[in-house]
């Protein structure tokens, strides 16, 4: 563990990382506290059987130059519970509960909803601790994954990327792998858009049709718990085959490192606009920039969801949160694509040196001693 800390830190953390274990309910959890200087941090609980501290740590750091990016008063952090996302529902409540008590005095750090972890999850959460983004409407929350926040920054991410030339929405094919969340609501949006949405995938598959999937049939489909390579309006796909669809528009909308150096040139789109954190590996963005491929950096692009959780916890309503989504999410994705192209460099290192510039600024108003 003491050499794996090593090669994590550097100027801007981590602050925190703890390992978390609760044998009585079988609790496996993982928390990243990254850095703290503009205010606590926020991010996501993910749950699924293979997290590790590699993955909590990158996606706590993407969180910190995520939110330093979106000009929130928050830092970055993310926690990972090791277990099968679909167990039974009293199950989940007992270990997500447990993960609560375990954190409960971890006063820097506020929790959202991430892959595996629902509103349910943060209701139960915030009845443990107190300090939660993404709780239920019902008890005050602004529903993000109901309302598709994290989609429709992505539509509006894709709104800059046409305005800029890069591509053009009227008739854009769209391909989203990982069909959940975020996915469904980015493809919904990106269609109200013109955008056809061509393929579509799930974890057990997925489906194509290159003439438009019929989101009015599929989204109902989706929502009753139906895989999607069932759907009877295209034909069914194993995931690797997704990678080199030809498209306008590719959206991985999952898990992380979805493109590798060894995949990222089979990819056959103008753009790549993850809905995911971490879902393109540098070695990728390489590749995609020397092809000529646009890949939008995930921390930029993505950000509704977080951007959403932080209007909700300063008391913040709906429409005053995609008022925010919108106004940060087009600034900050043009400023780094126009840099990007006046310097003739990725965008991933414009939208990095624009992160690290705020979080250094914040960093110099603490206190050094």
């Amino acid at each position: 563990m003491e050499a794996q800390w090593l090669q994590l830190s550097d100027e801007f953390g981590p602050e925190k990382v703890i390992l978390l274990t609760e044998p009585s309910t079988g609790l496996r959890g993982i928390l990243v506290v990254d850095n703290t200087a503009a205010g606590p941090a926020i991010g996501g609980i993910r749950m699924a059987l293979d997290v590790t501290v590699d993955e909590v740590f990158r996606l706590a750091r993407a969180m910190t130059f995520k939110n330093a990016a979106a000009g929130l008063r928050h830092g970055g952090g993310k926690a990972g519970i090791i277990g099968d996302p679909d167990m039974p529902a009293a199950e989940k409540e007992r270990l997500v509960r447990a993960f609560g008590v375990a954190i409960a005095d971890i006063a820097d750090y506020i929790p959202g909803p991430d892959m595996g972890i629902d509103e349910a999850c943060m209701a139960y959460l915030y009845d443990e601790i107190g300090r939660v983004v993404g709780l239920p409407k019902v008890m005050g929350g602004i529903p993000l994954d109901t309302l598709g926040a994290t989609g429709f920054g992505l539509a509006i991410a894709a709104e800059v990327a046409e305005e800029l030339d890069f591509v053009r929405l009227e008739g854009a094919k769209v391909v989203v792998q990982g069909f959940g969340a975020v996915g469904t609501h980015a493809a919904r949006f990106l269609a109200d858009r013109g955008a056809v949405i061509v393929a579509v995938s799930d974890s057990r598959g997925g489906v194509v049709n290159d003439h438009g999937l019929d989101l009015d049939k599929l989204l109902p489909w989706k929502a009753e718990g139906h895989p999607v390579r069932e759907f009877g309006g295209g034909t069914a796909v194993f995931h690797d085959e997704l990678v080199g669809h030809p498209c306008d528009i590719w959206l991985p909308a999952a898990r992380p490192d979805v493109f590798t150096a060894d995949n990222a040139a089979d990819v056959d789109a103008r753009v790549v606009l993850p809905g995911a954190n971490i879902a393109v590996t540098p070695a990728a963005d390489e590749v995609f920039f020397d092809r000529g491929v646009l890949s939008i950096p995930d921390f930029i692009a993505n950000a509704g969801g977080v951007i959403c959780g932080a209007v909700e916890y300063h008391g913040g309503t709906a429409t005053q949160a995609f008022q925010v989504i919108e106004e940060k999410i087009r600034a900050n994705t043009r400023e780094v694509l126009e840099s990007a192209r006046a310097t003739n460099v990725m965008p991933s290192i414009a939208a990095a040196e624009l992160a690290q510039r705020r979080v250094r600024e914040s960093m110099g108003y603490r206190r050094g001693f």
